[in-house]
């Protein structure tokens, strides 16, 4: 009765009342991995669309582009039963956490999504019938910045093919410009193996990476990929180990290298540092993919918080927030994506950005929109670590292509 006399004059008060009493009350602790400049805008957006609701946002961010270690603090979390409210997942993990019995249903919040989503995208978000996940944006990962100036300079053109794009790289070597930006990580390897992948078409992609038929990686076909690597790599400087992708990215952005594998979070750095699309830098499928996509979709799923099968209020707003046409422009023009929501409008994005939505739009009506292997969408974590050690190795040795294609092969065979 006390409580209840309390609640009574704060709402009286227009102190608290209703909703906002259990907004208030409530903390909302979100895991990601978005940490880089861009990235820490568009989450920003996020944090303040929530506190404006009257939530409590407790940010557990853990550094590293591809988000294993975020991986790693989840897996303690949920283990030790202390599970955040919401956590950056992707791809297959959202059904392998979904079949663990950890993630509530938000349905409630997701009635307009299936109407709003591509289909690719919209089932990924289920399991066992529900949504489980709400996704943020797509960013499409088979891209290559180049420094407007530098290419200029060099007295290069765009290249649309692989022995364009060596002949730039040779002009602004000989023009005393790095060729390539390009880090030390092994999702950055896979990465730009994936990106040579798909310049074979998106048929001979899906084949390999997302059937993993054996033929199609034994071929001789996939032996030209890696050779096609092995003269990429020949434009690295000496100084890529251990190198995050966002530093690569200012090397491109401040005019020391040339030009950059990497999907589009990377615009968002350009964005954070004032460059403008078209005049300052110029963003460009990677030769041979100009009609094909490799998305790579942002998503929280929302765990069971203290044993209960239902979400809380706060996670159901979180969920209703991330999908909302408001929320999903602002968050895609900080991130450098494009909003997953459709019939979001495009009017203030870039050209890079409109580029990106029209081809998505081609993309998934001729077939070729297929997942990124690289960022956790084509396959579960073993069979993609697997070739992703097999790319790793190849990139740091001096191993033939022939001896890769092979341990490719066994690679895929991993469960």
């Amino acid at each position: 009765m006390k409580f209840r006399a309390i609640m009574g004059a704060l709402c009286a008060a227009g102190l608290m009342c209703g909703v906002s009493a259990v907004q208030a009350a409530e903390s909302i602790e979100v895991l990601h991995w978005w940490t880089s400049g861009g990235e820490s805008k568009a989450v920003g957006v996020l944090k303040d669309d929530m506190t404006k609701q009257g939530y409590t946002w407790k940010d557990f961010a853990v550094a590293g582009g591809a988000g294993a270690a975020a991986m790693t603090a989840l897996k303690t979390q949920v283990i030790s039963g202390n599970a955040p409210s919401a956590a950056q997942i992707k791809g297959p993990l959202i059904q392998d956490w979904a079949s663990q019995g950890v993630l509530v249903p938000i349905d409630s919040a997701a009635a307009d999504w299936k109407k709003n989503l591509p289909p690719e995208i919209d089932k990924i978000m289920h399991a066992d019938g529900h949504y489980v996940g709400a996704p943020f944006s797509v960013h499409r990962v088979n891209w290559l910045y180049i420094n407007k100036a530098a290419l200029d300079k060099a007295g290069g053109k765009v290249p649309t093919t692989w022995p364009e794009f060596f002949a730039v790289a040779d002009k602004m070597k000989a023009a005393g410009i790095q060729p390539i930006a390009m880090g030390g990580q092994p999702w950055q390897d896979l990465t730009l193996w994936e990106d040579v992948v798909l310049s074979q078409g998106a048929g001979f992609y899906k084949k390999a990476l997302v059937d993993l038929d054996e033929k199609t990686l034994t071929s001789e076909q996939m032996v030209g990929v890696f050779d096609t690597v092995r003269k990429i790599q020949g434009y690295f400087d000496a100084g890529r180990t251990g190198r995050d992708w966002n530093l690569a990215t200012a090397m491109v952005i401040n005019g020391k290298a040339g030009m950059q594998f990497m999907g589009d979070w990377a615009k968002g750095e350009f964005a954070n540092a004032n460059k403008k699309a078209g005049s300052d830098y110029i963003c460009a499928a990677v030769p041979g993919t100009e009609k094909s996509y490799t998305f790579n979709v942002d998503s929280f799923v929302f765990f069971q918080q203290k044993g209960e099968k239902a979400a809380t209020p706060g996670q159901l707003a979180l969920a209703k927030t991330i999908m909302s046409p408001d929320f999903q422009e602002q968050f895609s023009l900080n991130k450098g994506s494009i909003p997953v929501r459709l019939g979001v409008s495009m009017a203030k994005f870039d050209d890079c950005a409109k580029k990106s939505y029209a081809d998505e739009q081609v993309a998934i009506k001729s077939g070729g929109y297929v997942p990124s292997l690289a960022h956790g969408m084509a396959q579960p974590d073993a069979a993609a670590g697997a070739i992703s050690d097999v790319v790793t190795k190849f990139m740091n040795s001096q191993q033939d292509s022939k001896t890769a294609v092979a341990a490719l092969a066994k690679a895929a065979k991993t469960k």
